[in-house]
């Protein structure tokens, strides 16, 4: 599989990509390094633990990554996690609306990390 297939088949931007990345080499490099991430295994934990604040930063961090390397699905759902979560400090978390968005990034991040493990 090539880096450009990878992308295309978790919906990936690889266009948008190479605009700031601009050898395949190198993308290939940065989305492999994305398994090494820790940012979903803490988004996960965190909302296990009901930790919002480990839950926040960690979807936060996961937004920022994926949009860096135009993941567009996973980017765009960890974004709508990471705005329930915004504001945990002063305001009550819906659990069920953050159960729901995570089973969304759960799916994006998998097909994700299903993809590149096959390059």
């Amino acid at each position: 599989m090539t880096i450009q297939e990878c992308y295309a088949s978790f919906g990936g931007d690889f266009d948008d990509v190479r605009r700031r990345i601009p050898k395949d080499e190198l993308v290939q490099r940065f989305a492999l390094k994305f398994l090494d991430d820790k940012s979903y295994e803490n988004l996960q934990a965190g909302l296990e633990n009901d930790d919002m604040d480990q839950a926040f930063r960690a979807a936060h961090s996961l937004k920022g990554v994926s949009q860096n390397l135009s993941f567009h699905k996973l980017g765009v759902s960890a974004s709508a996690l990471t705005e329930e979560l915004r504001h945990w400090e002063s305001a009550p978390v819906d659990k069920a609306r953050c159960g729901e968005l995570f089973q969304q990034v759960a799916a994006d991040y998998e097909a994700v990390t299903a993809a590149i493990k096959q390059l």
